[in-house]
């Protein structure tokens, strides 16, 4: 990557949750930040996630207030209740369709785009944004069994980036609080679908 290419980030909020805690860390947002300005000319840094509308209190809240206030354009959709088929309460929530109409909304505008999931449902959006002439990589985990990645979605994309190897760069200390928001509200909601 050059200084002068033009780069997008678009977080799979639940997805990077899952896969930093699956491998023993928590995701310092300013660090990554920081870290894509030093690769390119960042023109956004997305982050999606869902928060359950009923609650008063949601312990994702003060990272969404951070990450608001600090760089980050946060994307939100509430989520929604339902019986399943047996009466159980169930919780669904999913940003892809979110993510994806911006994706192919900067696919003009950029040279790079680097999609923090694993969810193999982007490898379709991934395929229409390398036809815009988009480079694009992927960040996930193949360091835990079972893979978080769909191999699909790591073949399709232009580059792979293991996100064990980025956990030097990236990681949180844990007895550092960054901006204000507080451990409990770096801890994603895993209530996505």
């Amino acid at each position: 990557m050059s200084q002068f290419e033009k780069l997008a980030l678009l977080i799979d909020g639940p997805n990077l949750h899952a896969t930093s805690k699956a491998l023993g860390f928590e995701i310092d947002y300013r660090r990554l930040l920081d870290e894509y300005r030093r690769r390119g000319s960042l023109l956004r840094a997305f982050y999606y996630t869902t928060i359950a509308e009923d609650q008063e209190y949601s312990s994702i809240r003060p990272l969404i207030d951070w990450l608001d206030y600090n760089g980050y354009t946060v994307v939100t959709k509430a989520t929604k209740e339902f019986l399943d088929a047996s009466g159980r309460r169930k919780v669904k929530g999913n940003m892809n369709i979110e993510l994806a109409v911006d994706a192919m909304e900067l696919a003009d505008h950029i040279d790079q785009m680097i999609l923090f999931s694993g969810d193999g449902d982007f490898r379709s959006l991934i395929k229409a944004v390398q036809r815009r002439g988009v480079n694009v990589t992927v960040v996930s985990t193949l360091a835990v069994q079972p893979p978080i990645i769909a191999d699909e979605l790591r073949r399709q994309a232009d580059d792979f980036i293991e996100l064990a190897q980025l956990k030097p760069k990236l990681g949180r200390d844990p007895t550092e609080q960054f901006g204000t928001a507080t451990d409990a509200g770096n801890q994603e909601s895993a209530s996505a679908e």
